[in-house]
């Protein structure tokens, strides 16, 4: 597992750098106004490609590892592969049209990602077979289609939800990084040396790119990251709840609950206040956080100060999202305390949150030297 991740890690390193000098030019940025932009100068967005490519160069190079006795007791996946890259095209096409043009829709996006979760039940016959919950699963066993249409959801909705929290230099990409390892962590735990694999190639080729991402921003994941980490994330998390009854559907829940409860926080406020989910906005709370938490900086340089507090920023959500990750990988077997910390961090973002709105910020975070 170690030189898989290696392997991922290094050809990201090296076709990272490849795409970002091709693509340097050829992009649409975002408008100076947009409220996505938080950085200045003209900044690629085609970092997906590099871990895609990573990603599918490391599992195909699987055999020649194992020849070498390098790839560990890891089945060749085959078949089973280029159906997950089936499942992955279309909303991988959506990202990179998007990144390339910013013209197409929301409603667009939103469809690719819905033909990509509904390959997914096809292709791999995708499920959630349970909730762990005694009261509720004898009904959710007799509509096996509940759990379809579930999975359906997750794949077609965490691409957006990690595009939403693709924010600042190095956050979505540490959380993808973090969820992969507990993941692949997890798949051995139960002997699925195939799935760990997938997370596994799947961290480094994601590590080798925050080398580029994170601090300097030389390079964004832009959405074609976004939906690759999420709907690679999300086929992961289903296969292995499915496949293993010990595993607790609420562990990936717990894992993700961070973009997943951004997301949903983030299409209430938008209904509250009378505004389509799909408007992009700069309300999110890594947007707070950047304006209420980090402290200023000054440099004479503008683009200096503005990437400064963009770095200091991320820090922050990764120190949250531990505290979701820590207890995830303690208590995956068990259902009702992951089900409860889940809870937790709903009632703490929503606090958070508020009191970040209402300038209520402890003084702990106000001295903050991230």
């Amino acid at each position: 597992m170690v030189s898989l991740a290696v392997l991922a890690f290094a050809l990201s390193l090296v076709v990272t750098l490849v795409v970002r000098r091709a693509f340097v030019r050829l992009h649409m940025n975002y408008a100076p106004d947009a409220p996505q932009r938080f950085h200045i100068g003209h900044v690629p967005r085609m970092g997906g490609l590099g871990v895609l490519a990573a990603w599918v160069l490391a599992l195909a190079a699987l055999p020649l590892l194992q020849w070498a006795d390098l790839g560990g007791n890891i089945d060749w996946l085959g078949v089973r592969w280029s159906l997950w890259l089936l499942v992955l095209l279309p909303a991988f096409i959506g990202g990179v049209l998007e990144d390339l043009t910013q013209r197409l829709t929301v409603r667009w996006r939103l469809l690719m990602t819905l033909i990509s979760g509904l390959l997914a039940a096809c292709l791999l016959d995708l499920s959630v077979p349970r909730l762990d919950l005694a009261w509720f699963d004898p009904l959710w066993t007799a509509w096996p289609w509940l759990g379809v249409g579930l999975a359906v959801l997750a794949v077609t909705g965490l691409p957006h939800a990690f595009n939403i929290i693709d924010g600042y230099n190095g956050l979505a990409g540490v959380v993808a990084l973090v969820v992969c390892l507990a993941l692949a962590h997890v798949a051995l735990q139960v002997g699925d040396r195939e799935l760990a694999a997938m997370a596994i190639a799947l961290a480094g080729a994601t590590g080798g790119f925050l080398v580029w991402n994170y601090p300097r921003g030389l390079i964004f994941a832009g959405d074609a990251g976004a939906y690759l980490w999420g709907l690679l994330i999300a086929v992961i998390s289903l296969l292995l709840v499915q496949r293993h009854p010990i595993v607790s559907p609420w562990f990936p829940l717990l894992l993700l609950i961070y973009p997943v409860w951004e997301t949903l926080f983030s299409i209430y406020r938008k209904l509250w206040r009378g505004d389509s989910p799909g408007m992009a906005d700069a309300l999110h709370l890594h947007q707070l956080v950047y304006r209420r938490l980090v402290r200023s900086v000054l440099h004479e340089d503008e683009a200096k100060n503005m990437l400064a507090r963009n770095n200091r920023t991320s820090p922050y959500l990764w120190s949250f999202i531990v505290l979701t990750v820590v207890p995830a990988v303690l208590f995956w077997r068990y259902s009702w305390v992951l089900l409860a910390f889940c809870v937790l961090f709903a009632v703490s973002y929503v606090v958070a949150y508020v009191a970040l709105v209402r300038f209520k910020v402890p003084r702990v975070f106000q001295r903050g030297r991230f």
